[in-house]
């Protein structure tokens, strides 16, 4: 009875500290909040482009070197705990930077900022799946991050309301909204450091080495390979939202400004798919990436229709779009993360989320380059490219079992 108990605590909290920490996530999105806020105090083009690269990337690709430490912790929430806490810290010190700087000083140093956000992610990355396994059942660790997302959506949700009615002076708004960050990550770390952890023994080192243990894995578990494979291509969901917004304002003949819009259909989207997402992944995350990549691919080339017969130049009509595609992306998000950690045991987890999260970390810096294509083969064309490599992960997904 008291282990029961005890399951169930570990349960909520992870909703707890999961909910708090993508409520951040959305107050300082790299792709709207702070890419607004740098153009606001004069940063350049150069400073905003970083944003996003260094935030996804940064977030992946060091896992790889943190693994290895984090796996000999026989009590692993202490490593997410610590990376919550620097997160906080980050986020208040991008708030300080965006009151006290201007121009190419505020750039450098909130672009260094994220930077150091990024590296604490990485480190909560790692950690919390291996937590996760340890501490949740497996017919609920899909439902933990689903309903966690669908709350923390909630949050957001307000945020891009009050962007978009104007309530509150947006530069104050957004200012607030990282300063709100900052203390809420610190929550979400106090928070997880009441889970209810069995101590693990720690991991031997192997006699071949670890980055020879990498390749074996790599190597070996055709279920990773083919998960790695699917959520390559299926990273056209995340990289997706900036080309929808560019051909908006291509149909409009400016630039598309409906911030607060835009967030609300993202809000909306984790709202009303988040749980649905998770409760399915329960039952087969193969499939929740198979319809996820499906429906991703529908949406893009539906956008590529709808933009073509001008429809575009309707806020309303790009917000539904977006909102559909943010649907699609919760499903990847949530299937992908859940089936990597049921298909790892427990001392392997770790490593294969540092594995396949650098790969990952890679390939987003390669899809990363599509923006040269523009020029190339035009806005519809990388669309098109976009929705034939979520077709693809869709396909690559039906070979996936669980």
């Amino acid at each position: 009875m008291e282990q029961t108990a005890q399951k169930d605590r570990n349960f909520y909290t992870h909703i707890a500290s999961l909910s708090l920490t993508k409520l951040c996530d959305g107050l300082i999105d790299p792709k709207l909040v702070l890419a607004w806020l740098l153009t606001t105090v004069g940063a350049g083009a150069l400073w905003v482009g970083m944003l996003v690269p260094v935030r996804e990337a940064g977030a992946l690709l060091p896992q790889l070197f943190t693994a290895e430490p984090i796996r000999r912790l026989p009590v692993r929430k202490w490593a997410w705990v610590a990376g919550s806490i620097v997160q906080g810290f980050t986020a208040a010190g991008i708030a300080i930077a965006a009151l006290t700087l201007e121009g190419a000083n505020a750039g450098i140093v909130i672009v260094a900022l994220v930077a150091l956000l990024a590296t604490a992610r990485s480190i909560g990355s790692v950690s919390y799946k291996d937590v996760l396994g340890k501490t949740v059942a497996k017919p609920l660790r899909g439902q933990s991050a689903g309903t966690a997302a669908s709350v923390a959506a909630a949050g957001v949700f307000l945020f891009g309301f009050l962007l978009m009615t104007g309530l509150i002076d947006r530069y104050t708004l957004v200012v607030s909204g990282l300063l709100l960050a900052g203390v809420l990550w610190i929550v979400a770390a106090t928070i997880f450091a009441s889970l209810q952890e069995v101590p693990t023994a720690p991991a031997s080192p192997t006699t071949v080495g670890v980055w020879r243990t990498y390749w074996q894995y790599l190597t070996t578990d055709r279920e990773l390979q083919r998960l790695i494979v699917a959520r390559a291509l299926l990273l056209a969901t995340a990289i997706a939202p900036p080309y929808l917004i560019l051909l908006a304002g291509e149909s409009t003949g400016g630039t598309f400004t409906a911030l607060g819009a835009l967030v609300i259909a993202s809000s909306l989207a984790s709202l009303v798919s988040g749980h649905v997402w998770g409760v399915f992944s329960d039952r087969s995350t193969a499939k929740v990436l198979q319809y996820a990549g499906m429906l991703s691919a529908g949406v893009l080339a539906a956008a590529v229709g709808l933009s073509s017969a001008g429809y575009f130049a309707n806020v309303v009509v790009v917000a539904a779009t977006l909102f559909m595609l943010m649907v699609a992306y919760q499903g990847v998000r949530i299937g992908r993360s859940t089936h990597l950690v049921n298909i790892a045991g427990e001392h392997t987890r770790t490593s294969y989320t540092a594995l396949s999260n650098t790969i990952i970390g890679v390939a987003l810096l390669v899809t990363g380059a599509f923006g040269a294509l523009v020029p190339v083969i035009g806005l519809v064309g990388v669309v098109v490219s976009l929705a034939v490599m979520c077709a693809l992960g869709a396909w690559v997904s039906t070979y996936m079992t669980g």
